[in-house]
């Protein structure tokens, strides 16, 4: 079985997004072992400068690294990262299992985004969509994907 973990900054602070996540979770364990990481949001200013945005990108990311288990393939949750379709991230997932990785890993940085220490220990750099989505939205459009890529990959109905 996969072991899928998901590194996040920050803790989710809606009810109805918790519930989501925890869906999600519970129809996952059917399929991989997940473990879902939340560390905590590096303090900036209210209106911070660029040399603080990158003092709180760095802190952040050297807490994301120390999370990442090795021989584990590194999928980061970036803007500027690669589309793809649920078909595709479903392919890439099953390939990671045969390809001699214990695990995958994927990544959401705070509301600055990652580190370019994280984005370089990335294995792959994926992007949702080139529309802006609410921060918190992110876990729960990620672990539903997660879902739909097993569907996918089982067969199952959920996919169509």
């Amino acid at each position: 079985m996969l072991k899928v973990n998901v590194i996040c900054i920050g803790r989710l602070k809606e009810k109805y997004l918790t519930d989501a996540c925890a869906e999600y979770i519970k129809r996952l364990s059917a399929f991989c072992s997940l473990h879902v990481y939340e560390l905590p949001e590096a303090k900036a200013s209210s209106t911070p400068s660029a040399s603080d945005i990158e003092k709180v990108l760095c802190e952040e990311g050297k807490a994301i690294i120390s999370k990442i288990p090795e021989r584990s393939a590194v999928i980061s949750m970036c803007i500027e990262g690669q589309k793809m379709s649920s078909e595709q991230l479903s392919r890439h997932i099953s390939s990671l299992g045969v390809s001699g990785f214990g695990s995958v890993t994927f990544i959401i940085g705070g509301s600055w985004g990652l580190s370019d220490e994280v984005k370089a220990r990335s294995d792959l750099r994926l992007s949702m969509s080139d529309m802006t989505f609410p921060h918190q939205l992110a876990r729960v459009m990620l672990l539903e994907q997660i879902y739909r890529a097993f569907m996918i990959a089982s067969g199952g109905k959920y996919h169509k």
